[in-house]
């Protein structure tokens, strides 16, 4: 097993799951949710995703009938509405988020372990040896442990303003990967 193969794969998960730039909707759902995040939780639960995706991905949506291009067409709908969400101001997820279990909906899924990460492990499956792979995620699993315990800190460096800024700007480019997920799979 290369060096360079791990450090290729955990690069690559690492750019489609954007830890950092998910920081603003972190910090978002930190306090629609009280102001607590459990991010040993969220890091569990999106590795749960992430290794069920790996070993049982193309099955399961075989089994149901889906194929990976609906799979991301549904996924880019979620992170829309959460786009949305961040830019306008709304509150679309409320019920999930203000039930201070956030480390589902819409952390670990569709933030961490969305559609694009998955799809991306997919491909990777079909790259790299198992092995590769599987550290590659836990390489990032690490990565986003890490970010998730720094939330605080993040902010506090931020700032109100800071967030404020950071949330509008990574709310529109939640928006455009959304659409970028939607217009690249809607007619495959």
């Amino acid at each position: 097993m290369e060096l360079n193969k791990i450090l290729s794969v955990s690069l690559i998960l690492f750019s489609v799951i954007d830890i950092l730039g998910s920081i603003p909707v972190i910090i978002d759902v930190k306090k629609k949710s009280g102001g607590s995040l459990q991010s040993s939780k969220t890091t569990f639960v999106a590795g749960l995703i992430m290794f069920s995706f790996l070993f049982l991905g193309e099955n399961i949506l075989h089994l149901l009938g889906l194929d990976i291009a609906s799979f991301a067409v549904a996924g880019g709908l979620v992170i829309f509405f959460l786009g949305l969400e961040m830019v306008l101001g709304i509150h679309i997820f409320r019920g999930e988020i203000e039930s201070k279990s956030s480390a589902i909906v819409p952390l670990a899924f569709p933030i961490i372990a969305g559609a694009g990460t998955m799809t991306t492990i997919i491909s990777l499956r079909a790259e790299y040896d198992m092995l590769v792979v599987c550290i590659g995620i836990l390489v990032n699993l690490l990565l986003i442990y890490v970010v998730l315990r720094a939330s605080n800190w993040i902010e506090e460096k931020l700032g109100k303003s800071g967030a404020d800024v950071l949330r509008k700007v990574f709310g529109v480019v939640l928006l455009a990967i959304a659409i970028k997920l939607i217009k690249t799979n809607l007619l495959k």
